[in-house]
Protein backbone atom coordinates (compact mmCIF):
# COMPACT_ATOMS: atom_id res chain seq x y z
CA UNK A 1 0.00 0.00 0.00
CA UNK A 2 0.76 3.43 -0.99
CA UNK A 3 2.64 5.47 1.81
CA UNK A 4 0.59 8.18 0.45
CA UNK A 5 -2.89 6.98 -0.52
CA UNK A 6 -4.36 4.77 2.16
CA UNK A 7 -5.18 2.29 -1.00
CA UNK A 8 -4.27 -0.61 -2.45
CA UNK A 9 -1.93 2.16 -4.90
CA UNK A 10 -0.01 -0.32 -7.26
CA UNK A 11 -3.07 -3.36 -7.68
CA UNK A 12 -5.31 -0.37 -8.86
CA UNK A 13 -2.28 0.82 -10.88
CA UNK A 14 -1.94 -2.33 -12.28
CA UNK A 15 -5.23 -2.18 -14.13
CA UNK A 16 -4.86 0.81 -15.45
CA UNK A 17 -1.57 -0.13 -17.04
CA UNK A 18 -2.40 -2.88 -18.70
CA UNK A 19 -6.07 -1.17 -19.45
CA UNK A 20 -4.48 1.29 -21.47
CA UNK A 21 -1.65 -0.29 -22.82
CA UNK A 22 -4.48 -2.32 -24.92
CA UNK A 23 -5.70 0.92 -26.16
CA UNK A 24 -1.78 2.11 -27.11
CA UNK A 25 -2.64 -0.52 -29.64
CA UNK A 26 -6.18 -0.46 -31.00
CA UNK A 27 -6.28 3.57 -31.30
CA UNK A 28 -3.01 4.68 -32.52
CA UNK A 29 -2.58 0.49 -34.79
CA UNK A 30 -5.77 -0.80 -34.90
CA UNK A 31 -6.97 1.45 -38.20
CA UNK A 32 -3.55 0.90 -40.05
CA UNK A 33 -4.11 -3.05 -39.48
CA UNK A 34 -7.42 -2.91 -41.04
CA UNK A 35 -6.08 -0.69 -44.00
CA UNK A 36 -3.42 -3.70 -43.76
CA UNK A 37 -6.37 -6.18 -44.27
CA UNK A 38 -7.58 -4.03 -47.39
CA UNK A 39 -10.57 -2.05 -46.06
CA UNK A 40 -11.28 1.49 -47.25
CA UNK A 41 -11.35 4.80 -44.87
CA UNK A 42 -15.60 4.21 -44.96
CA UNK A 43 -14.84 0.91 -43.81
CA UNK A 44 -12.34 1.35 -41.11
CA UNK A 45 -14.16 3.87 -39.73
CA UNK A 46 -17.20 2.03 -39.62
CA UNK A 47 -15.56 -0.74 -37.58
CA UNK A 48 -13.48 1.44 -35.24
CA UNK A 49 -17.32 3.16 -34.70
CA UNK A 50 -17.99 -0.17 -33.62
CA UNK A 51 -15.52 -0.44 -30.32
CA UNK A 52 -16.91 3.02 -29.50
CA UNK A 53 -20.52 2.25 -30.19
CA UNK A 54 -20.76 -0.74 -27.28
CA UNK A 55 -19.51 2.22 -25.15
CA UNK A 56 -22.98 3.26 -25.44
CA UNK A 57 -25.13 0.38 -24.08
CA UNK A 58 -22.43 -1.75 -22.01
CA UNK A 59 -21.36 0.35 -20.14
CA UNK A 60 -24.96 1.34 -18.76
CA UNK A 61 -25.73 -2.20 -18.38
CA UNK A 62 -22.95 -3.15 -16.37
CA UNK A 63 -23.55 -0.01 -14.09
CA UNK A 64 -27.06 -0.92 -13.30
CA UNK A 65 -26.12 -4.64 -12.33
CA UNK A 66 -22.93 -3.33 -10.14
CA UNK A 67 -24.91 -0.61 -8.39
CA UNK A 68 -27.42 -2.86 -7.68
CA UNK A 69 -25.33 -5.68 -6.61
CA UNK A 70 -22.78 -3.47 -4.66
CA UNK A 71 -20.19 -5.49 -6.24
CA UNK A 72 -18.33 -3.37 -8.91
CA UNK A 73 -15.01 -5.42 -9.48
CA UNK A 74 -16.71 -8.60 -9.66
CA UNK A 75 -18.00 -7.11 -12.86
CA UNK A 76 -15.00 -5.95 -13.98
CA UNK A 77 -13.19 -9.36 -13.16
CA UNK A 78 -16.23 -11.05 -15.58
CA UNK A 79 -16.28 -8.24 -18.13
CA UNK A 80 -12.18 -8.30 -18.25
CA UNK A 81 -12.06 -12.71 -18.28
CA UNK A 82 -15.51 -12.32 -21.39
CA UNK A 83 -13.47 -9.59 -23.43
CA UNK A 84 -10.23 -11.92 -23.30
CA UNK A 85 -12.27 -14.54 -24.36
CA UNK A 86 -13.83 -13.15 -27.29
CA UNK A 87 -10.96 -11.58 -28.26
CA UNK A 88 -10.02 -15.06 -29.89
CA UNK A 89 -12.60 -14.54 -32.74
CA UNK A 90 -10.05 -12.10 -34.33
CA UNK A 91 -7.58 -14.88 -35.35
CA UNK A 92 -10.98 -17.03 -36.89
CA UNK A 93 -12.77 -13.93 -38.30
CA UNK A 94 -13.62 -13.58 -42.11
CA UNK A 95 -14.42 -10.76 -43.71
CA UNK A 96 -16.26 -7.04 -43.08
CA UNK A 97 -19.26 -8.39 -41.50
CA UNK A 98 -17.49 -10.98 -39.25
CA UNK A 99 -14.98 -8.89 -37.66
CA UNK A 100 -17.54 -6.63 -37.36
CA UNK A 101 -19.03 -9.24 -34.75
CA UNK A 102 -15.86 -10.17 -33.28
CA UNK A 103 -15.35 -6.35 -32.15
CA UNK A 104 -18.72 -6.20 -31.14
CA UNK A 105 -18.41 -9.11 -28.84
CA UNK A 106 -15.27 -8.26 -27.29
CA UNK A 107 -16.24 -4.76 -27.45
CA UNK A 108 -19.08 -4.94 -25.12
CA UNK A 109 -16.95 -6.85 -22.72
CA UNK A 110 -14.04 -4.85 -22.45
CA UNK A 111 -15.96 -2.00 -22.37
CA UNK A 112 -18.05 -3.01 -19.39
CA UNK A 113 -14.56 -3.05 -17.37
CA UNK A 114 -13.33 0.50 -16.88
CA UNK A 115 -16.14 2.59 -15.48
CA UNK A 116 -16.90 0.02 -12.57
CA UNK A 117 -13.15 0.14 -11.91
CA UNK A 118 -13.37 4.63 -12.03
CA UNK A 119 -15.50 3.81 -9.20
CA UNK A 120 -13.99 1.67 -7.47
CA UNK A 121 -10.62 3.82 -7.36
CA UNK A 122 -13.05 6.64 -6.52
CA UNK A 123 -14.57 4.49 -3.64
CA UNK A 124 -10.60 3.62 -2.35
CA UNK A 125 -9.62 7.42 -2.36
CA UNK A 126 -13.06 8.68 -0.34
CA UNK A 127 -12.20 12.18 0.33
CA UNK A 128 -9.01 12.31 -1.52
CA UNK A 129 -10.57 12.16 -5.26
CA UNK A 130 -8.13 14.41 -6.23
CA UNK A 131 -5.26 12.26 -6.05
CA UNK A 132 -6.73 9.90 -8.59
CA UNK A 133 -4.35 11.42 -11.31
CA UNK A 134 -1.78 9.97 -9.60
CA UNK A 135 -2.79 6.68 -9.98
CA UNK A 136 -4.11 7.00 -13.41
CA UNK A 137 -1.01 7.89 -15.12
CA UNK A 138 0.27 4.50 -14.61
CA UNK A 139 -2.53 3.90 -17.45
CA UNK A 140 -0.93 6.68 -19.32
CA UNK A 141 2.91 4.91 -18.87
CA UNK A 142 1.13 1.72 -20.26
CA UNK A 143 -0.17 3.49 -23.22
CA UNK A 144 3.84 5.16 -24.16
CA UNK A 145 5.39 1.52 -23.32
CA UNK A 146 2.68 -0.11 -26.37
CA UNK A 147 2.75 3.00 -28.36
CA UNK A 148 6.61 3.34 -29.13
CA UNK A 149 7.73 0.14 -29.11
CA UNK A 150 5.13 -1.17 -31.44
CA UNK A 151 5.52 1.73 -33.82
CA UNK A 152 9.43 0.68 -33.87
CA UNK A 153 8.31 -2.75 -34.76
CA UNK A 154 6.45 -2.13 -37.50
CA UNK A 155 9.20 -0.55 -39.24
CA UNK A 156 10.66 -4.30 -39.27
CA UNK A 157 7.42 -6.29 -38.95
CA UNK A 158 3.99 -6.17 -40.56
CA UNK A 159 0.85 -5.24 -38.60
CA UNK A 160 -0.39 -8.60 -38.44
CA UNK A 161 1.66 -8.58 -34.91
CA UNK A 162 -0.94 -6.49 -33.27
CA UNK A 163 -3.92 -9.31 -32.41
CA UNK A 164 -1.38 -11.21 -30.88
CA UNK A 165 -0.09 -8.60 -28.72
CA UNK A 166 -3.56 -7.61 -27.59
CA UNK A 167 -4.09 -11.25 -26.90
CA UNK A 168 -1.35 -10.75 -23.94
CA UNK A 169 -2.95 -7.04 -22.98
CA UNK A 170 -6.31 -8.52 -22.42
CA UNK A 171 -4.93 -11.41 -20.08
CA UNK A 172 -2.77 -9.16 -18.50
CA UNK A 173 -6.25 -7.38 -17.60
CA UNK A 174 -7.68 -10.29 -16.25
CA UNK A 175 -4.84 -11.17 -14.14
CA UNK A 176 -5.06 -7.48 -12.58
CA UNK A 177 -8.39 -7.47 -11.61
CA UNK A 178 -7.98 -10.73 -9.50
CA UNK A 179 -5.66 -8.83 -6.54
CA UNK A 180 -8.06 -5.51 -6.26
CA UNK A 181 -10.40 -5.30 -3.32
CA UNK A 182 -14.09 -5.12 -3.62
CA UNK A 183 -14.86 -1.50 -2.22
CA UNK A 184 -18.68 -0.55 -2.97
CA UNK A 185 -19.24 3.29 -2.88
CA UNK A 186 -19.54 5.30 -0.67
CA UNK A 187 -22.85 6.14 0.83
CA UNK A 188 -24.57 9.27 -0.03
CA UNK A 189 -25.56 11.97 2.15
CA UNK A 190 -29.32 10.86 1.64
CA UNK A 191 -30.21 13.34 -0.16
CA UNK A 192 -29.40 12.39 -4.15
CA UNK A 193 -33.00 11.05 -4.99
CA UNK A 194 -33.60 9.18 -8.53
CA UNK A 195 -30.96 9.63 -10.88
CA UNK A 196 -33.61 10.87 -13.22
CA UNK A 197 -33.70 13.89 -10.95
CA UNK A 198 -29.98 14.11 -10.70
CA UNK A 199 -29.88 13.85 -14.66
CA UNK A 200 -32.54 17.03 -15.22
CA UNK A 201 -30.03 19.64 -13.56
CA UNK A 202 -28.96 22.21 -16.16
CA UNK A 203 -24.97 22.18 -15.17
CA UNK A 204 -25.58 18.00 -15.66
CA UNK A 205 -26.90 18.12 -18.64
CA UNK A 206 -24.10 20.70 -20.04
CA UNK A 207 -21.70 18.75 -19.10
CA UNK A 208 -23.10 15.71 -20.89
CA UNK A 209 -23.10 17.31 -23.96
CA UNK A 210 -19.47 18.69 -23.30
CA UNK A 211 -18.57 15.20 -22.86
CA UNK A 212 -20.39 14.12 -26.06
CA UNK A 213 -18.91 16.67 -27.88
CA UNK A 214 -15.19 16.92 -26.40
CA UNK A 215 -14.98 13.06 -27.45
CA UNK A 216 -16.47 13.61 -30.96
CA UNK A 217 -13.90 16.13 -31.84
CA UNK A 218 -11.26 13.34 -31.25
CA UNK A 219 -12.46 11.37 -33.87
CA UNK A 220 -10.29 12.25 -36.88
CA UNK A 221 -7.57 11.69 -34.15
CA UNK A 222 -8.36 8.55 -32.91
CA UNK A 223 -9.19 6.91 -36.62
CA UNK A 224 -6.82 8.26 -38.27
CA UNK A 225 -3.72 10.15 -36.89
CA UNK A 226 -1.41 7.36 -38.24
CA UNK A 227 -2.40 7.07 -41.61
CA UNK A 228 -2.37 10.86 -41.53
CA UNK A 229 1.00 10.98 -40.82
CA UNK A 230 2.12 8.14 -43.14
CA UNK A 231 0.51 10.13 -45.80
CA UNK A 232 2.82 13.54 -44.80
CA UNK A 233 5.68 11.32 -45.27
CA UNK A 234 6.16 10.73 -41.52
CA UNK A 235 7.70 7.27 -40.97
CA UNK A 236 5.38 4.64 -38.31
CA UNK A 237 8.83 4.66 -35.74
CA UNK A 238 8.10 8.55 -35.41
CA UNK A 239 4.82 8.20 -35.92
CA UNK A 240 4.73 6.11 -32.40
CA UNK A 241 6.60 8.55 -30.66
CA UNK A 242 4.68 11.44 -31.64
CA UNK A 243 1.78 9.42 -30.12
CA UNK A 244 4.00 8.53 -27.04
CA UNK A 245 4.73 12.45 -27.00
CA UNK A 246 1.21 12.97 -26.32
CA UNK A 247 0.73 10.85 -23.59
CA UNK A 248 3.62 11.63 -21.89
CA UNK A 249 2.38 15.49 -21.66
CA UNK A 250 -0.75 13.39 -20.33
CA UNK A 251 1.43 11.87 -17.28
CA UNK A 252 3.18 15.13 -16.92
CA UNK A 253 -0.58 16.76 -16.35
CA UNK A 254 -1.61 13.95 -14.14
CA UNK A 255 1.09 14.14 -11.81
CA UNK A 256 0.08 17.69 -11.41
CA UNK A 257 -3.80 17.60 -11.13
CA UNK A 258 -4.20 17.20 -7.44
CA UNK A 259 -2.73 20.90 -7.06
CA UNK A 260 -4.21 22.31 -10.35
CA UNK A 261 -7.68 21.31 -9.37
CA UNK A 262 -7.41 23.19 -5.93
CA UNK A 263 -5.89 25.93 -7.17
CA UNK A 264 -7.92 27.00 -10.28
CA UNK A 265 -11.13 24.94 -9.86
CA UNK A 266 -12.53 22.45 -12.10
CA UNK A 267 -15.29 24.68 -14.36
CA UNK A 268 -11.65 26.95 -15.14
CA UNK A 269 -9.51 24.11 -16.14
CA UNK A 270 -12.68 22.62 -18.44
CA UNK A 271 -13.08 25.88 -20.21
CA UNK A 272 -8.85 26.26 -21.13
CA UNK A 273 -8.77 22.24 -21.53
CA UNK A 274 -11.91 22.72 -24.37
CA UNK A 275 -9.72 25.93 -25.74
CA UNK A 276 -6.61 24.39 -25.99
CA UNK A 277 -8.28 21.68 -27.87
CA UNK A 278 -9.96 23.51 -30.34
CA UNK A 279 -6.31 25.07 -30.65
CA UNK A 280 -5.05 21.43 -31.19
CA UNK A 281 -7.24 20.10 -34.10
CA UNK A 282 -7.30 23.28 -35.87
CA UNK A 283 -2.83 22.75 -36.07
CA UNK A 284 -2.94 19.51 -36.76
CA UNK A 285 -5.19 20.51 -39.95
CA UNK A 286 -3.37 23.37 -40.77
CA UNK A 287 -0.10 22.37 -41.20
CA UNK A 288 0.81 18.60 -40.51
CA UNK A 289 4.37 18.74 -42.40
CA UNK A 290 5.60 20.91 -40.15
CA UNK A 291 6.87 18.86 -37.41
CA UNK A 292 7.66 21.35 -34.63
CA UNK A 293 4.78 22.40 -34.95
CA UNK A 294 2.71 18.45 -34.53
CA UNK A 295 5.11 18.37 -31.77
CA UNK A 296 3.53 21.05 -29.91
CA UNK A 297 0.37 19.92 -30.82
CA UNK A 298 1.03 16.61 -28.96
CA UNK A 299 2.06 18.14 -26.29
CA UNK A 300 -1.28 19.64 -26.12
CA UNK A 301 -2.60 16.54 -25.45
CA UNK A 302 -2.11 16.95 -21.61
CA UNK A 303 -4.87 19.60 -22.29
CA UNK A 304 -7.39 17.68 -24.55
CA UNK A 305 -7.42 14.76 -22.46
CA UNK A 306 -5.59 14.83 -19.13
CA UNK A 307 -7.02 17.71 -18.27
CA UNK A 308 -10.01 17.19 -19.23
CA UNK A 309 -10.70 13.81 -18.54
CA UNK A 310 -9.65 14.52 -14.75
CA UNK A 311 -11.51 17.08 -14.38
CA UNK A 312 -15.01 15.21 -16.08
CA UNK A 313 -13.94 12.05 -14.06
CA UNK A 314 -14.50 14.53 -10.53
CA UNK A 315 -17.62 16.82 -12.08
CA UNK A 316 -19.19 13.16 -12.56
CA UNK A 317 -18.19 12.09 -8.95
CA UNK A 318 -19.73 15.35 -7.78
CA UNK A 319 -23.29 15.03 -9.74
CA UNK A 320 -23.60 11.21 -9.30
CA UNK A 321 -23.32 10.54 -5.12
CA UNK A 322 -24.24 7.43 -3.27
CA UNK A 323 -25.70 4.67 -4.97
CA UNK A 324 -25.64 6.57 -8.24
CA UNK A 325 -21.87 6.59 -8.57
CA UNK A 326 -21.14 3.54 -11.06
CA UNK A 327 -24.23 4.65 -13.11
CA UNK A 328 -22.60 8.35 -12.92
CA UNK A 329 -19.37 6.88 -14.19
CA UNK A 330 -21.19 4.53 -16.69
CA UNK A 331 -22.78 7.24 -18.37
CA UNK A 332 -19.62 9.44 -19.00
CA UNK A 333 -18.20 6.79 -20.23
CA UNK A 334 -20.95 5.89 -22.70
CA UNK A 335 -22.08 9.20 -23.75
CA UNK A 336 -18.42 10.51 -24.72
CA UNK A 337 -16.27 7.73 -25.34
CA UNK A 338 -19.38 5.48 -26.70
CA UNK A 339 -21.92 7.80 -28.47
CA UNK A 340 -19.61 10.58 -28.77
CA UNK A 341 -16.17 8.39 -29.88
CA UNK A 342 -19.00 6.19 -32.89
CA UNK A 343 -19.91 9.28 -33.96
CA UNK A 344 -16.45 10.79 -34.47
CA UNK A 345 -15.25 7.64 -36.45
CA UNK A 346 -18.23 7.63 -38.36
CA UNK A 347 -18.08 11.38 -39.58
CA UNK A 348 -14.30 11.18 -40.14
CA UNK A 349 -14.75 8.29 -42.27
CA UNK A 350 -17.46 10.48 -44.49
CA UNK A 351 -15.28 13.48 -44.51
CA UNK A 352 -12.14 11.98 -45.23
CA UNK A 353 -13.14 10.69 -48.29
CA UNK A 354 -15.80 13.35 -49.52
CA UNK A 355 -14.10 16.07 -48.31
CA UNK A 356 -10.33 15.82 -47.57
CA UNK A 357 -8.67 15.16 -44.36
CA UNK A 358 -7.72 18.25 -43.58
CA UNK A 359 -10.72 19.62 -43.49
CA UNK A 360 -12.21 16.58 -41.49
CA UNK A 361 -9.67 18.20 -38.67
CA UNK A 362 -11.64 21.33 -39.05
CA UNK A 363 -14.95 20.15 -38.48
CA UNK A 364 -13.15 18.15 -35.19
CA UNK A 365 -12.03 21.80 -34.27
CA UNK A 366 -15.47 23.43 -34.63
CA UNK A 367 -16.89 20.66 -32.20
CA UNK A 368 -14.97 21.21 -29.34
CA UNK A 369 -15.40 25.30 -29.54
CA UNK A 370 -18.99 24.43 -29.64
CA UNK A 371 -18.47 22.44 -26.28
CA UNK A 372 -16.37 25.61 -25.10
CA UNK A 373 -18.97 27.92 -25.24
CA UNK A 374 -21.51 25.17 -23.47
CA UNK A 375 -19.47 25.07 -20.98
CA UNK A 376 -18.51 28.65 -20.27
CA UNK A 377 -22.11 29.62 -20.15
CA UNK A 378 -23.40 26.55 -18.19
CA UNK A 379 -21.44 24.02 -16.57
CA UNK A 380 -20.84 24.88 -12.91
CA UNK A 381 -19.55 23.14 -9.81
CA UNK A 382 -21.51 21.64 -7.30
Amino acid sequence: MSPVLPVPYWRLSGFYFFYFATLGVLVPYWALYLKHLGYGSVEIGQLMAVLMATKIISPNVWGWIADHTGRPMAVVRLGSLLALVTFFGVFLARGFWGLAAVMLLFSFFWNAALPQFEATTLSHLGRDTHRYSIIRLWGSVGFIATVAGLGAAMEIWEPDILPPVLLLLFAGIWLSTLSVPERGAAPGDGGEGSILKVLRRPEVIALLVVCFLMQASHGPYYTFFTIYMEEHGYGRGLIGQLWALGVAAEVGIFLLMHRLAPRFGLRALLIAALMLTTLRWVLIGFIPQNLPIMLFAQILHAASFAIFHAVAIALFHQFFTGRHQGRGQALYSSLSFGAGGAIGALYSGWAWEGISPEATYYVAASLSLLATLIAWAWVRER
